[in-house]
Formats: structure tokens, C-alpha cells, sequence
């Protein structure tokens, strides 16, 4: 089967598609025909190098197909089912799936394949943090995939969000619910200006450097999440999450699949790329300057 593959770790140059053997579904596993497949920042973090690891290594987190391998103790799905979910290695021909929802019906698989990464690690965030109704919950940096999925998450829990996104975003977070300002300097003022009876808690998904001020916000380092800033976290006294030790929500794949079904959920793809255009794809990925999805298209 085709699969993207890289060899030596750098730019998105160094990705190329090579034939590779199948994958099989194993016990509580599937394997789909992979129809679409998610882009996200750490598959670029990965290529360069960052993350270390053995070469030669796929790439691609997330995938949408159809099912055409069902494992032994699979009962929830059959052959001919459309499902998406994680994947090791989902930039291919074939994928297999230990964790999957399936697709709504008003879904496409270029949309489905946007889900899995951001759901996940916007259902995980909330959690942490321990979001409770009534609550107010600043997103900071939130116009990409993982903030817009949370702020639908959290406005249909009944929580008064904030967003901090660049105004080219502020109409379509104004559509799920939130309320919007601007990052940077002057954050905190701006912020308490929307929420006078102050912020509970605080999901950092930004560029960095803003921690000290959200801390501020509400008085309390533990109130605050980041998943971008780890840094500036270790400084701050502010949890992070998303290291091999944090428990990962894929159960939010359902929630989110009947949230989507209840119209209370989008996540916009801003753009697809058949696989052989996936250099472009990680170049656009890696500027990072993306409001909606990109989503390889597997044919």
C-alpha cells in the first residue's frame, strides 16, 4: 500500500510516498480504507526532529475511511461502516483503529478526519480543568481546531467562554457562543472588561508568554491549562498537558458525533490536499496561520 513516509528528519521536503506492507486489524482493533486524513502541528514537530525517534516513520493522527477489517471482540462496527478516529500512521491507504465513532450522516470524510485530535485533546483539556457550569472559561489563542471544539464543548455545558483570537476569527467564535477580545499586551484589562464578575478558569492554547497574565486572571496557577506553552508553565506553576502520561479522552469521539448529529458542533476544514500534495499541505501547517483544518484526501 502508498504511505507517506520520511527517512531523514527536516522539512517537508524530505516526505515522500513509498509502498510499505498492509496493517491488519488485530484483537479490539479495525482497519479502515483510509479516505481522508487529518494535518496537525505535531506531525511537523515530529518530521523535524523534535520528538526524536526511529527512521524511517509515517506520519498522519487521524484518519476517516471505511471499515474493511473488523478484530476479534469488535461488536460496535462492521465491513462497509464509516468511521473516523486515531491512527498511527493514518497518511495511507490503510489505517488501523483502536479507538472510533461513527460518522454523522451529515459529515463528509474530509470533515470527520478533522475531528479526532482536536475533540480529543479539547475534551481532556475541559476535564482537567475541571470546567463546571455556570463557570467563566477564558480560551486563550482558541481560532484553531482544538479552542474551536472546546468552546462548543463548553458553551453547551452551560459556560460563559472567552475567546482570545485575531479579529479575522471573531465573527465565527461570535457564532458558537463566545465572547471575543484580542491576545497580547493588555490581555487581563480587556478580559476583565468581559467578565467583571471575574475568570474561573483558563485554557492556553496560545502563542506563549501570556501565562503570567492569565494566572492573574484567576488567582490560582492550578486554575490555569496549557498545551502549548510548557516553558513558560514550568515557570508559572501552571499545568500541562498532553505528555505520554496524560489519560486521553477518546470517548469524546461519540459525544462529539451526536453533538455534530444536534447541529451544537462544526469545525470547519479550511482546506484539503490529495496525499501526493502533502509537502504543501505540512508547509501551510507549519506557517501557522490556520483558522480551520487541513485534511490530506486519500483516493
Amino acid at each position: 500500500m502508498r504511505a507517506v513516509q520520511f527517512s531523514e528528519f527536516g522539512g517537508p521536503e524530505v516526505l515522500q510516498i513509498v509502498e510499505v506492507p498492509e496493517p491488519h486489524a488485530g484483537p479490539r482493533e479495525i482497519r479502515v480504507v483510509v479516505n481522508a486524513c487529518g494535518v496537525n502541528p505535531i506531525d511537523w514537530k515530529v518530521r523535524e526532529g523534535m520528538m526524536g525517534g526511529d527512521l524511517p516513520r509515517g506520519m498522519g493522527n487521524e484518519v476517516a475511511g471505511v471499515v474493511d477489517e473488523v478484530g476479534d471482540e469488535v461488536t460496535d462496527v462492521t465491513a462497509g461502516d464509516e468511521v473516523f478516529g486515531p491512527a498511527s500512521n493514518g497518511a495511507a491507504d490503510f489505517a488501523v483503529l483502536s479507538h472510533w465513532a461513527h460518522i454523522p450522516a451529515t459529515l463528509d470524510f474530509a470533515g470527520a478526519a478533522a475531528l479526532p485530535i482536536a475533540v480529543e485533546t479539547a475534551a481532556r483539556g475541559l476535564a482537567e480543568l475541571g470546567v463546571q457550569p455556570g463557570e467563566t472559561l477564558l480560551i486563550n489563542g482558541g481560532a484553531g481546531a482544538v479552542g474551536t471544539v472546546a468552546t462548543q464543548f463548553a458553551v453547551d455545558r452551560g459556560v460563559k467562554v472567552i475567546v482570545t483570537a485575531s479579529e479575522r476569527n471573531w465573527e465565527r467564535l461570535r457564532a458558537y457562543g463566545a465572547e471575543v477580545t484580542s491576545y497580547g499586551d493588555g490581555l487581563a484589562e480587556r478580559v476583565r472588561e468581559l467578565a467583571p464578575g471575574g475568570v474561573d478558569r483558563v485554557f492556553d492554547m496560545g502563542p506563549g508568554g501570556a501565562l503570567p497574565q492569565l494566572v492573574e486572571l484567576t488567582g490560582d496557577p492550578q486554575r490555569v491549562l496549557t498545551i502549548s506553552d510548557f516553558a513558560g508553565a514550568a515557570q508559572a506553576g501552571v499545568k500541562g498537558t498532553g505528555g505520554s502520561d496524560s489519560v486521553r479522552h477518546w470517548d469524546a469521539l461519540d459525544h462529539a458525533a451526536t453533538l455534530i448529529e444536534q447541529g451544537k458542533l462544526t469545525l470547519p476544514v479550511q482546506q484539503t490536499f490529495p496525499l501526493e500534495q502533502v509537502a504543501e499541505a505540512e508547509r501551510l501547517s507549519q506557517e501557522g496561520h490556520v483558522s480551520g483544518k487541513l485534511v490530506l484526501l486519500v483516493d
